[in-house]
């Protein structure tokens, strides 16, 4: 996933493209969970905020990764909202530092004799 976010809006493809996945996934998501809300613009095309796709993230997070149902994503995130974000940013920020670490270790390999 994407780090930063530049654009004001997003289209639907482009969210998906972030996230990496299907388009049909954020529309069901979107039905199923009160928090996703995009706006839609003159043409009725859904276009996507920053702040809504950090909400997608948390539900990527609690659904896809830690393999809660949606009910229980949607009541988790209702409750405590901002402590669902910080234990985001933390796997998040985990993730990006394995991977930092796993290109030093494979620099350090092909430094070997």
């Amino acid at each position: 996933m994407k780090d930063k976010l530049s654009k004001k809006y997003y289209k639907i493809g482009d969210v998906a493209e972030i996230l990496n996945v299907p388009t049909s996934t954020l529309r069901f998501w979107e039905k199923e969970f009160t928090v996703i809300k995009p706006k839609r613009n003159a043409k009725n095309i859904r276009v996507y905020t920053s702040k809504d796709i950090e909400t997608i993230k948390m539900i990527y997070y609690l659904v896809k990764e830690k393999g809660l149902k949606l009910d229980a994503a949607q009541a988790m995130i209702k409750r405590n909202r901002d402590g669902i974000s910080k234990q985001y940013e933390v796997v998040e920020r985990l993730k990006q530092m394995r991977e930092q670490l796993l290109k030093l270790d494979g620099a350090l390999a092909s430094l070997k004799p």
